[in-house]
């Protein structure tokens, strides 16, 4: 099975956090859920470089205060990834969508409303613990 290593940005700004959807994928569990945006790690790059350049493709902007946040495991019916999330915050806040069907802001208890790629429920869950005690 093929093995993904990825980062993701919980990108927050004031109380809301930035979820985007997914466009149609070859994956039906994944074709339009939403997800933390980010990508592939390269070869010879830190998960932070990763990062970095994932939100420059993808939102056409930058963050920056990159905070662990936590690691997943997850494995899907055609490849298993880890993903390590990141907190953060943005550079500019104009956001050029440029690989996702819609882009939406939504706070900690608004989360849940969201339908989830599976890998990216346990940071919802722990944002939501985090932000809503």
């Amino acid at each position: 099975m093929k093995y993904i290593e990825v980062v993701a940005a919980v990108i927050k700004d004031d109380d809301k956090f930035l979820c985007a959807q997914r466009k149609d994928n070859k994956f039906d569990y994944l074709a339009f859920k939403f997800e933390f945006p980010g990508g592939k790690v390269e070869c010879n790059e830190t998960l932070e470089e990763c990062l970095n350049r994932e939100i420059e493709e993808e939102l056409n902007t930058s963050i920056h205060s990159l905070n662990f946040l936590l690691d997943v495991y997850h494995h899907y019916p055609d490849f298993s990834v880890h993903i390590t999330f990141f907190e953060c915050a943005l550079n500019r806040k104009q956001i050029t969508m440029l690989d996702h069907k819609q882009i939406v802001w939504k706070s900690a208890k608004e989360l849940k409303s969201l339908d989830w790629a599976e890998a990216d429920i346990p940071a919802v869950e722990l944002l939501c613990k985090k932000y809503l005690l």
